[in-house]
């Protein structure tokens, strides 16, 4: 963790004035037969290479994230790579589901990659794609990350409900998957605390954070011990913080900070290579 308040320290000191480009842009999804929108955050006087696929929670929409946090401008010129805010929908969990209108994780792995990375020109492996998000977002993001680690090689959750299972009767989960009581095995299959056997070592570098007043705190303290005990090499914050705004305008400055060092390292790593 000590490198990434070095880095915030450092930023906070040469923020500039300049806002990135923000595009709009709408993804045809063939899978759900429709539109999508999203916002493509680049940076000013920089080709990026690399892109953060940034998730938003439930009931929000591929604006919510800069009307959050509006400072993701700043943040995107000064470390130089993209930032892309799909719309999933008002309570999908990016989840693929039996409902042909909720393909989500297909639109993300099949549909919206492949769009961004040939209108932008961004690398196309692994090593140049990260995925976050918050509350359902972050659960989504985390759910996308272990079961596609061909295509992610960084992720985080801030504020992630990463176990479901808690909250059988909320935020639309059951319209989802079912009544929790007469398919838990479904929900097993769709919670991330119950995918941590899918991490390969060495194949994800993580970074989860939660407020201690957030009512998904005790959730992800069960994720940080058992992604422990099980060996899985991950970051781990925790800050004073609801399940608001305020922190989530707060805890995206750790988060881009985090994915910013990855993307360093694995460029100064083929640069060495070469």
């Amino acid at each position: 963790m000590k490198y990434i308040f070095l880095l915030l320290a450092t930023i906070a000191s040469i923020l500039q004035v300049h806002a990135a480009t923000v595009d709009t842009v709408a993804v045809r999804s063939t899978r759900m037969g429709k539109d999508i929108k999203a916002v493509v955050i680049s940076p000013e006087n920089k080709k990026a290479t690399s892109t953060l696929y940034l998730l938003h929670g439930y009931s929000g929409n591929y604006a919510s994230w800069l009307k959050t946090a509006p400072h993701i401008k700043q943040l995107v010129d000064t470390y130089g790579y993209l930032v892309v805010c799909p719309d999933g929908g008002f309570s999908s969990w990016y989840w693929d589901t039996e409902s042909s209108d909720y393909q989500y994780e297909t639109f993300i792995t099949k549909e919206l990659i492949p769009f961004v990375e040939q209108q932008y020109q961004v690398g196309s492996d692994r090593a140049n794609r990260a995925i976050t998000g918050l509350s359902m977002g972050g659960h989504g993001a985390l759910y996308l990350a272990f079961r596609h680690q061909d295509l992610f090689a960084f992720a985080g959750s801030t504020s992630g409900g990463v176990d479901i299972r808690p909250f059988p009767n909320n935020w639309d989960m059951k319209k989802r998957l079912g009544d929790y009581h007469e398919r838990p095995e479904v929900w097993n299959a769709h919670t991330v605390i119950e995918l941590t056997h899918l991490v390969k070592p060495q194949s994800l570098q993580l970074f989860i954070d939660c407020g201690t007043e957030d009512f998904f705190f005790e959730v992800n303290n069960k994720l940080h011990d058992k992604l422990t005990y099980m060996n899985i090499p991950h970051h781990y914050l925790t800050m004073p913080g609801k399940h608001n705004g305020e922190y989530w305008a707060r805890s995206i400055d750790f988060q881009m900070a985090f994915f910013a060092q990855c993307f360093q390292d694995q460029n100064a790593k083929k640069e060495i290579n070469r």
